[in-house]
């Protein structure tokens, strides 16, 4: 589930790695540190645990030495593994024997730099200085590019890789000037609406500029949080959940109203069947009301729903009054003591005037408690554009996105809320009366900002 803007995101955190690091080289204030590079999803996993001093965790579990009686050996011989970890097994005799500490200094940096060449390559002590130096932008450049070979932990850290700076650079805004422009045109080809790839843009350089960096962790860290924080601003939307607002409605002895609106197509109808189904486990007694009067198959289809799931549906012939359906609708649960009404209305463009002016009718007839439009989450900035001309003309209160398990891009479920400033109520996660859930921001921002599902679900 979304896979695309994790993908945008994560891609932000290592172009500003590298442009901060390159600058860094060529001013000659680059180092290598032992430990760990943590990756751009690693930060959100780890943000519970307790940090080691300076965010650089302990070395890596080196082979264990033969049992030798000389300790400066064994010594040596791990330092040696430790840069030479990526290096063929096979080691000459040469290689084994104590280096002088000039000896050992350029060899730490010749492994280093050449850690993803042949065994043949590394053990070659003739190549130029020019050469070297070739090889070590080359290396450094590629570190990311074969992520399947990449030594990467379980908990998502890179063997390696990390850098320090001599002296504290500190992050400006020509360094994110570039990187940010190409994030708003992925975010705008990933369908994320105008206004919300603006938003993210402008937090995200207002977090990130100024920030003083000392090593190559810190830009991955502070990249992902200046992020993960934008996001969530964009995404919470403050508002009362349906289920609150149904206790609230229960504890005053009358029915919650709820009327949905949509374009056809969109799951409307199958989405009511499956929050009838929802409260009902929940212990509440909800009746449907079949006011899509126009085609007999509307009629048919949300009566399906209602006898799968076992509720009652209040319906009338095709073409009859929409709003009287619905108004009998709400009587019948005032005179049974049923908790919630579900108004299905005939799915109509948000262009169509006569049938918007009809679906006004309904509201005014039946006065709803909550208005709800239902979108499809694939369809994008559609879904968008739709929600907005639907709440220009009804006032909509809410919004469901249906097939939002089958979204790898994420434009709409990251937009919609802000731009209408509604909260999104629900979302589809599949075929089942049992594939809806309550939308929840934290879950949200959990599948944006991990890397799998089970860190997801689990958070």
């Amino acid at each position: 589930m979304f896979e695309s803007l994790k993908k945008k995101f994560s891609k932000t955190s290592e172009k500003l790695e590298e442009e901060l690091i390159e600058e860094a080289e060529a001013e000659d204030n680059l180092q290598e540190e032992s430990g760990s590079r943590f990756s751009f999803f690693s930060f959100g996993r780890k943000k519970e645990k307790p940090a080691e001093e300076d965010n650089l965790l302990p070395e890596a579990e080196e082979e264990p030495a033969e049992e030798r009686d000389d300790e400066e050996v064994v010594k040596e011989e791990k330092k040696s593994r430790f840069w030479s970890r990526n290096k063929s097994d096979e080691e000459t005799p040469e290689e084994e024997e104590e280096e002088t500490p000039e000896e050992e200094v350029e060899g730490k940096k010749s492994h280093f730099w050449s850690r993803s060449k042949d065994s043949e390559d590394e053990d070659s002590d003739d190549e130029s200085e020019e050469e070297a130096e070739e090889e070590k932008k080359s290396h450094f450049w590629s570190r990311n590019k074969d992520k399947d070979k990449e030594d990467v932990s379980a908990d998502g850290e890179a063997k390696g890789g990390l850098f320090s700076f001599v002296r504290e650079k500190t992050i400006q805004e020509k360094h994110v000037e570039d990187i940010l422009f190409e994030l708003e045109m992925e975010l705008l080809q990933g369908d994320v609406a105008m206004e919300v790839a603006t938003e993210v843009v402008d937090g995200v350089k207002d977090n990130l500029v100024g920030k003083k960096i000392k090593r190559s962790n810190d830009i991955t860290e502070y990249t992902y949080y200046a992020l993960r924080d934008t996001v969530a601003g964009i995404i919470d939307i403050p508002g009362k959940s349906m289920t609150e607002m149904l206790e609230e409605k229960k504890a005053q002895g009358e029915p919650l109203v709820v009327m949905f609106v949509g374009i056809n197509g969109t799951g409307k109808t199958t989405t009511i069947g499956k929050l009838a189904n929802y409260y009902l486990k929940k212990g509440y007694t909800p009746v449907i009301a079949a006011s899509d009067t126009f085609r007999a198959g509307a009629i048919e289809q949300v009566t399906h729903h209602a006898d799968n799931v076992g509720v009652k549906i209040i319906k009338h012939q095709k073409g009859s009054d929409p709003a009287a359906v619905a108004y009998d609708a709400v009587e019948h649960a005032k005179a049974q003591g049923k908790e919630l009404v579900l108004i299905d209305t005939a799915g109509r463009m948000q262009t169509n005037t006569n049938l918007m002016d009809e679906m006004k009718k309904i509201k005014r007839v039946s006065k709803p408690d909550l208005v709800i439009f239902v979108g499809d989450a694939i369809t994008g900035n559609d879904a968008t554009e739709q929600a907005r001309k639907f709440n220009e003309a009804i006032d909509i209160d809410g919004v469901i996105l249906t097939k939002a398990d089958a979204d790898s891009k994420g434009g709409a479920s990251l937009s919609i809320g802000y731009v209408i400033k509604k909260p999104i109520m629900f979302l589809g996660v599949g075929q089942g009366y049992d594939d809806i859930m309550e939308y929840d921001a934290e879950w949200m921002l959990n599948q944006l900002f991990s890397e799998d599902e089970e860190v997801a679900d689990e958070a």
